[in-house]
């Protein structure tokens, strides 16, 4: 006998909240092949190590942004293009984390990859902030891939992501017209689903479609 839509919904979000996820979802219960390369789970982030309440590598989302989200990547798929995710819900622990990296002496490595051209006192607020919206489980950092040959490889986006520095906003006037064009295909897709990019990062956007809870959240990711 077939579930009603309704019943599997619900069994999909009890379970989900039964691992820990709380009121969100995981993207891949809605895009199985959506690629993932979550770096706050692992030390290729700006800090250097792997960060609080990390502890799987995974996208959590409210469910309209989830379902948004992969509406975006099956439009892609249709172009040759793909998304590649690189975070999406953030414990609160984990935006305390980064305040307390933000007046931490320097680690030349970290300065000369992510804000070669900044003072590390100049990050914040306009790239790090003590309250995230992505602690409120509707913004997702992503990226495009070309997918008209396998594997699918990045697209060339200027910078890459979690870059602190004027190349990264998203009409950055450096950027070569491969690159701009990258940006404005992936700023079409994501607003044609109800996301709005943060113009200081192409990569930063907010689902804005509908109402969602406006709270943040501090249960790990796992």
């Amino acid at each position: 006998m077939k579930s009603a839509p309704g019943i599997c919904l619900w069994y999909l979000l009890a379970a989900t909240d039964a691992f820990g996820a709380g009121p969100l979802v995981d993207i891949r219960s809605y895009s199985p092949v959506i690629a993932l390369d979550i770096r706050y789970a692992t030390a290729m982030n700006f800090t250097g190590k792997p960060v609080a309440g990390y502890q799987s590598a995974k996208c959590l989302l409210h469910e309209p942004a989830a379902r948004a989200l992969a509406a975006a990547e099956v439009d892609l798929r249709g172009r040759g293009l793909g998304l590649i995710v690189y975070d999406c819900y953030r414990p609160q622990r984990a935006v305390a984390e980064f305040m307390a990296w933000s007046k931490a002496p320097d680690d030349p490595i970290s300065k000369a990859i992510y804000y070669p051209d900044l003072d590390k006192s100049s990050l914040v607020p306009n790239y790090i902030a003590e309250k995230s919206g992505h602690s409120k489980g509707a913004t997702a950092d992503v990226g495009l891939l070309d997918c008209r040959s396998a594997p699918c490889r990045p697209l060339d986006m200027g910078v890459p992501f979690d870059f602190f520095g004027t190349q990264a906003n998203t009409d950055w006037a450096g950027a070569s017209p491969e690159q701009r064009q990258a940006r404005q295909q992936l700023l079409q897709v994501m607003a044609a689903h109800g996301f709005v990019n943060y113009p200081l990062e192409w990569w930063h956007y907010t689902w804005k479609a509908g109402p969602l809870p406006d709270e943040a959240y501090d249960f790990p990711v796992e």
